[in-house]
């Protein structure tokens, strides 16, 4: 009897995690690839991101005893975007080097929702070094922030890290709105404050080197009224974005993944205020799983005919063996 499978890709800034399946069961097999996909003119490269996949996808179908893969979905962050090249190329790349007859192309956040709360109406917050609502009521999606560090992101890991600092500068010329705390907290982690342009301008991953303040912010929230009010600030932008996505009627779920809520009481307990108090209509709940558990369920339902998100070509791109 021939076994038909999924593989489910997750592509994201620390490279690729896959996982090969059959429907009704977790994943048989998983593996990664530690190299981020590149980007070129045209988005993201296509042609580099099969040269990881295919060798590993082969191998994990191989391990997990799967004959043949009846659908492949790959969630990519900044498909919706920079998401032109996979949407030209990818589907038929799957299709000639891996068997596979339907592809699902998704933006990461709407991996990130599905993993959270599945096919059901709601929304999701996604947040780390930055920030991205996304919501839907089962007809579209709608998304809020995830401009990036410069346009946006607000109440993300940089968006903290970057106040926290500024209140430290503040402190550090005695102008208004200074933090004390923070500034010695940022001399501890920095260096002189002084150095601080020199250190970030030139940087390719200052958001990352701004959100590993984030936590400083957060665990001087407790004894200092700046540091409390940054967050509480977070809370608030985190909030907006959740409402701006949010289906307005029915019972909707709210949801909130990624590594930014790892910090805890000093962000969760103002954001779940702000919550209940803009959304009094939906319900918060803890989410189920991560953007490749969103993948894994996406691909059993596109390999089991039960697929029921909305299809839009930047953020759920779906071919399938009729060409649809």
């Amino acid at each position: 009897m021939t076994v038909a499978g999924y593989l489910a890709v997750d592509s994201g800034g620390s490279g690729l995690r896959v996982a090969v399946g059959v429907p009704g069961r977790p994943p048989s097999a998983q593996g990664e690839s530690k190299e981020p996909v590149r980007t070129g003119e045209r988005g993201i490269d296509p042609g580099h991101l099969m040269e990881q996949l295919a060798p590993l996808a082969r191998r994990l179908t191989a391990e997990a005893g799967v004959d043949r893969l009846g659908a492949a979905v790959v969630g990519a962050a900044g498909f919706a975007s920079l998401g032109e090249g996979l949407r030209a190329e990818l589907p038929g790349a799957l299709a000639r080097e891996l068997g596979a007859p339907s592809v699902a192309l998704a933006a990461d956040a709407v991996t990130a929702y599905v993993g959270a709360l599945g096919p059901r109406p709601g929304a999701v917050v996604a947040a780390g070094t930055g920030l991205i609502a996304i919501g839907t009521d089962l007809t579209g999606w709608r998304r809020a922030d995830g401009w990036g560090h410069l346009l946006g992101d607000c109440g993300g890991g940089a968006w903290i890290g970057r106040a926290g600092l500024e209140a430290a500068l503040r402190a550090h010329d005695g102008r208004d709105g200074g933090s004390a705390t923070l500034l010695v907290r940022a001399e501890e982690r920095f260096g002189p404050v002084r150095g601080l342009p020199g250190l970030l301008y030139p940087r390719t991953d200052r958001p990352a080197l701004l959100a590993s303040f984030a936590p400083e912010v957060a665990a001087s929230a407790a004894h200092d009224a700046v540091a409390a009010g940054i967050v509480r600030a977070a809370a608030r932008n985190i909030a907006e974005s959740a409402v701006a996505v949010c289906p307005e009627s029915g019972e909707p779920e709210v949801s909130l993944t990624g590594g930014l809520f790892k910090m805890g009481d000093p962000l969760l307990v103002p954001l779940r205020e702000e919550l209940a108090r803009r959304l009094p209509h939906a319900r918060q709940v803890p989410a189920e799983g991560d953007p490749l558990h969103g993948c894994v369920r996406i691909a059993t339902d596109l390999l089991t005919g039960r697929l029921t998100l909305p299809g839009e070509p930047t953020m759920l791109h779906v071919v399938t063996a009729k060409g649809g």
